[in-house]
Order: structure tokens, then sequence, then C-alpha cells
């Protein structure tokens, strides 16, 4: 082992999962900085370090020094104290208060910070307002960093020890070390796993019942991420003993308990739920069944002479499939409208809201995300709200709109419901009373929604309730090749992949992940924008079969920003920078903030000093603390199943062997689907192929169609 220190002058990556990180530090004798990567996830810019560890070259970033182990003290010269107080690390001192605080306290600094803080009003433009924020800031870091420092000493050294302060406060440390499964169950983005190794730091038995309870809960919602609503008990039993490495009986005990406790739901068939997914479940079905039993007062009403008025009115003739759907629309009192694109979905959910609304009925409109609602309303000249807003969604009392206090209408008609979770659509369904008209328009064909359940394709499959497909695909739309090539995909047939100079589909052959990357980044920096006149950032997308590898969003995201934005301002939370002008896109529901899972925006305000920013949600400006910043990714490439619901002028995909894995039939065609004016294949012709032909679609663990048709 060799030793080496120095001033820690820039941290240049951390992965906020493992605490692995990359910096770079000035140091005695060395004419440049040294790269030293390692488990530092607790140093600050600024800091003195003492490493122990070794030099190996790396065949990519060459000479690097691997530290095994660490002690950071604080830096004792003023331009050292200066930057560790201006990296960010104290909420209310960003560079500027910084410099003038180091300037007015010289050496004395840190001194005064942790024995005299009130001395800081002598800086100018200290107020006394800023002055609370400095010292409530510089006492939660010492906190934050025991308790970073706990962790790392229990094999964990992570980002993740912020929000477990955050949660806890001063209790962390005593809360961890009484039952460290506790943070499985009470912070986001803290897994099994994680707590589970520092359980096992602790001495915690592996056979104890907290851990075989949290293991059972977390294989649970693993399911629930790949969109289960339920495990079988083998399957559960089978996936808890391969991750705790435990005997089954022992788990099997464990779990009888959990269900006498009703911590889990044990339902008929053997199979179990998390509560709210089974409550979901059986309420919606009941919902369903409830609004069916009422009549719909337009059930006996020939609405053939209103079809012909609308017809008149808006200059349109409506074939004989739409004539159908507005007539079922009227009589029937839950309907499906289910269709690909150019197949008139949305001409025809016109028509129906223009029949109704010459019937006199009420007719309100929603869609699951906010781009989705938008559309609705720039296609029918109506509101259309977000499903969480017309619910009136307020956290913390939730839903405002519900069974004792319902929505307001006589029709209401939902838009993109292949995107509906089963949590959302019980949500829904509670807040409808009885006598309105439900109308659920979407493409069956799609990925299914994101959150567990499979709910559009349950309910048509159950049989219950009136189905209309569009299948005609018309003629404007016949010159589209993206449209033409979605319904090939669709029923199985290898698109066509030559695109003419006026086409609006082209696919560009590369084998090689690298030459992928490059190619997309070229297109998006300069081709599109010279040749199509757009803006690279708003107006085109990427969309990426996978996170992973190389032509995964995550790598060409940051190959994307590097191209597209060339601010300067930014904020770093882990291993992303966040600079001004970015594309974000939220990747969990947060209903204090009123944004969710898969809602784009624009970074369009940084406070360095008070590291903070705001992201403009299609007109909703909303403000993140830094250590909020988890739920945020960039988004100039985002995987096909985020882009659900949302429509872009341009898309530029990568279809390479790497992702065989995901090349599925509903994911190419999902994707396609997304683009208005403009889809780009880059990749090669097995893939694409490996996709078309691949309609095996996992099927979902859910319960949804069985439930409806028993006892219809």
């Amino acid at each position: 082992m060799e030793y080496l220190s120095g001033v820690v002058e820039r941290i240049t990556y951390e992965n906020e999962e493992n605490g692995f990180s990359v910096i770079k530090i000035k140091s005695k004798g060395f004419s440049d900085l040294v790269t030293v990567v390692g488990n530092l996830a607790v140093v600050n810019i600024g800091s003195i370090v003492r490493l122990k560890g070794e030099w190996k070259v790396d065949s990519k970033y060459g000479r690097q020094f691997v530290a095994q182990d660490y002690r950071e003290t604080m830096p004792a010269t003023i331009a050292g104290i200066e930057k560790y107080l201006g990296s960010g690390l104290i909420k209310g001192i960003g560079p500027v208060y910084a410099k003038r605080i180091v300037n007015h306290f010289k050496e004395d600094t840190l001194r005064i910070l942790e024995e005299e803080g009130d001395r800081l009003i002598e800086v100018e433009g200290i107020g006394h307002k800023r002055l609370k924020m400095i010292k409530k800031a510089w006492q939660e870091q010492k906190e934050i960093k025991n308790v970073m420092l706990f962790l790392q000493n229990n094999g964990v050294s992570t980002a993740y020890a912020v929000k477990i302060y955050k949660t806890y406060g001063n209790e962390s440390i005593d809360i961890v070390k009484a039952n460290p499964y506790r943070l499985a169950d009470d912070i986001w983005g803290i897994g099994f796993k994680t707590a589970d190794k520092i359980a096992q730091q602790l001495g915690f038995e592996r056979n104890s019942f907290e851990r075989c309870r949290s293991g059972i809960i977390y294989v649970l919602n693993e399911l629930a991420n790949e969109g289960h609503c339920y495990a079988t008990r083998e399957q559960l039993l089978n996936e808890a003993e391969k991750m705790l490495e435990l005997e089954k009986p022992l788990i099997g005990e464990t779990l009888e308990r959990m269900i006498a406790e009703k911590t889990v739901i044990a339902d008929e068939d053997n199979v179990i739920f998390l509560p709210p997914f089974y409550h979901s479940e059986v309420g919606a079905t009941k919902r369903i069944k409830e609004i069916l039993a009422v009549k719909s007062p337009y059930q006996r009403l020939d609405v053939q002479d209103v079809i012909e008025a609308v017809e008149r009115e808006e200059g349109i003739l409506y074939d004989e499939v739409q004539k159908e759907a507005i007539r079922t629309a009227a009589a029937a009192k839950f309907m499906v409208l289910t269709g690909g694109p150019g197949t008139g979905k949305t001409t025809t959910t016109l028509a129906v809201i223009k029949v109704f609304e010459r019937l006199g009925a009420r007719v309100l409109l929603a869609a699951p995300t906010g781009r989705a609602a938008k559309r609705m309303a720039e296609a029918t000249g109506m509101e259309a709200k977000t499903i969480h807003r017309l619910l009136e969604y307020k956290p913390p009392e939730g839903y405002k709109k519900n069974a004792e206090n319902p929505l307001e209408c006589d029709v209401l008609i939902i838009d993109e419901t292949s995107m509906v979770d089963i949590i959302l659509m019980y949500n829904l369904l509670k807040a409808v009373a009885d006598k309105t008209i439900v109308i659920l328009v979407g493409d069956v064909d799609q990925l299914p929604s994101v959150g567990p359940g499979n709910v559009l394709k349950d309910i048509i499959d159950s049989g219950i309730v009136n189905v209309v497909r569009l299948t005609k695909i018309f003629r404007q739309a016949q010159g589209s090749a993206i449209i033409t090539n979605a319904h090939k995909i669709n029923r199985g047939e290898f698109p066509q992949l030559k695109g003419g100079k006026n086409s609006d589909f082209f696919f560009i052959e590369e084998e090689d992940p690298a030459k992928v990357v490059q190619i997309i980044r070229g297109l998006c920096a300069k081709r599109l924008p010279a040749y199509y006149k757009v803006d690279p950032i708003k107006d085109i997308q990427v969309l990426c079969p996978m996170q992973r590898g190389e032509t995964g969003a995550h790598n060409l995201n940051m190959v994307l920003q590097d191209a597209l934005n060339k601010s300067e301002f930014s904020i770093r939370y882990g291993g992303t920078v966040f600079k001004l002008g970015d594309k974000v896109m939220q990747i969990k529901n947060n209903y204090d903030k009123n944004v969710f899972n898969g809602d784009i925006g624009n970074i369009t305000h940084i406070d360095q000093e008070e590291r903070r920013l705001v992201i403009n949600f299609d007109g909703d400006f909303v403000e993140y603390d830094a250590t909020e910043l988890d739920q945020v990714v960039l988004a100039y490439a985002t995987t096909v199943h985020k882009s659900q619901g949302s429509e872009y002028k341009i898309v530029v995909a990568p279809f390479t062997i790497q992702h065989y894995m995901m090349l599925k039939r509903n994911l190419l065609y999902t994707c396609i689907t997304r683009a208005k004016k403009l889809m780009i294949l880059v990749g090669t012709k097995k893939a694409v192929g490996m996709a078309v032909s691949n309609n095996k679609s996992i099927r979902r663990n859910t319960k949804l169609t069985e439930r409806l048709c028993h006892s219809k």
C-alpha cells in the first residue's frame, strides 16, 4: 500500500448507489491534478485528503490512484476554505458568498462558522434570513457527515445519507442501528440490498423476521416495477429463497405471519398481493360493474339525425365503423375505442363529443400525462386535464374528487388509456358517478402502463364492455411511411426501410455501437436542425429500447447534453451535472409537487447559492432542492417505455443487437408511433427483424379480467 495526500479540486463522478467516485486532487510533487478512484462519497471540494491505496494504469483513462481507505481534514489555506465553502456543500453559500465570508474572516472562517455563527451577519449581503439558512445547513452537513461516516464504516458509502438524515433527522443512526430494514420501507431509492448490507455489518441474523419480511416486500415491489399486481406463492417463495439464501420453510413461516398481520394479502388461487394493488383491482372491478348496472339515458335514442347534423356542421362524412362508435357511445355506459395511428381515433372522439353536446350532456376530458392532455385539448378545442388534476389531487389529503364528491359530468372520456395503471384507474373510477357514461380511448397494441396492471387490455379481454376497433387507415394517413410501417410492424411484417426524398421514415444502417452514438449526435446537433429548421432540444427526441449500454438512454444523454447545451451554469447531484436549459424528466410520482413519472420539462433557473433549481413542466414551474434531484434525469434521450402518451416532431431511435433483451414488436411499434413528422432508425436490419418477429409480450400478473368476468 502507498499513501497520497492532497487538496480535492474536482469531483468528476459520483455514483449515489454505491459511493464509487472519481476525484481530482492537487498533490505535492505532481505538476498535474491526480485522478483518484474509489469509495469516496463523503469528500468535499477544498478539503484535504490522506489516501491509502495503490497506483494502477487504466487502459482508457491512464494512471490513477485506487484508494482503499482515506481520511479527510478541513482545509487550512484561505483558498482551500473558499473552495470548500463554495462547492455547494452549505445551502446559502455559493461561490460569491464563500469569497465574501473568507475575505472577511480569513483563516478563522471555519472556527467562526462552528463557534460564532451569528457573526456571519458582519459579511456584506448576509441578512438574518440567509444567516439562519447557513447556520442550519452547517449543522445539517455535520450531522449528515456523521451519518455518512457511520454508513461507510458499515460497508455502505452513499449519497443516500442525505435522504436518511432528511427522513429521520438526528435520530438517523439510532433508527438504522435498531432496524436497518426500515430504510427500504421508508426511503425511496434505498432498496432491500442496501439495507441488508448495513444489517449484515451491524450483526443482524440472516434468518431474522425483519430480514425475511423486508426481502418478501422487496420481491413484490420488484415484480410491481415490472408491471405485475401479484406474485404466485411459488414464484414469491422461489425469488425470495434465491435472494435471501434461506430455506423455503422459514420464508413460508414469515409469509404466513405477514398475511396474518395484513402486511400482504393472499387472494384465492394462492396469489400474494401488496395491499394497494389488491384493493385497486377489487375496487376497479366493483366500480365498473356498478357503472354498467345503471342504464344510459340515451339507450333507446336513435342518434342518426344527430350524427347527420354533426356531419353537416363539421363538413365531414364518417365511415360506418365511426358511426357505430358514436351509436355505441350513446347507448352503452362503458365503452372502449381502440385503434392504431391514422385510423381516425381523434376524429371519432371529436364526433362523439359533438353528438353528446347536441344531446345536452356535460362532457369532461382527461389523459394520464400533461402532454397527452394538452394534445387532447388542441384536437378537440375543449379543456382537457391530467387525471390527477381532474381528481383535484392535493397532498397530503389525497384526491378531493372521490365517492363522496364525484365528478360533475354526464360523459367522461379518457385518452391514452393504455398508460393508466391499476391504482390510478381505481382512484378515477371512485370519483365517477354511477350514472356517468365512461369512454376509454387508447391503442391497445402499444406498450402497457409503466405502473402495475394492464388495465386497457384487461377491460377489453373481459368482454363485459362494448369495444369498437378502428382498423381502416384513412387516405390522408396512407401517404405517411410512419403510419404504414407502424401497421406493418403490428401485423408482424418487416417495415419498408428505404425512404425517398420526401419520406417521413428513414433507416441508417450501422452495426458499431460507438458509430451509432456519433451518428445520433450528428443528426441531433447539426443535420436535422439545419435541414428541418427545428429546435434540437424541444423538437427532437431520442428514444432507446434500454437505459443501459453504449446506445442506451443514460450514455446518449451525456453525449447529447455535451453537444446541445453549452451553458456553463450548472448544479451537480451525484453523477449528473444539470445545466441551465437541460431537458429533464421526472422519474417518480411526486404528489407534493404535482409532477409525475414520465413528465418532461426544461431547467429554467439555477440558484447555486441555495442549491436549488426550477423546472418548467408545460407551464408549471416547479422548484427542486438539490437533494431532490434523484427524482430527475436528463431527457435528451429516454426509453420507449417512458415516452408513452407523448408525441414528438422528430424521433431518432437506436435499434441495435445490444438491446436484444428488449427487442419486441410492441416496443418498436410504440417507438415509431411517437413520431409526428419524422422517424429515423439507426442500427441494423437484424435488430429491427428481431423486434418485428418477437410478439411475446410478457404476460403481467393481473386478475382484473378474471374478476370482471366473474358473475357478469
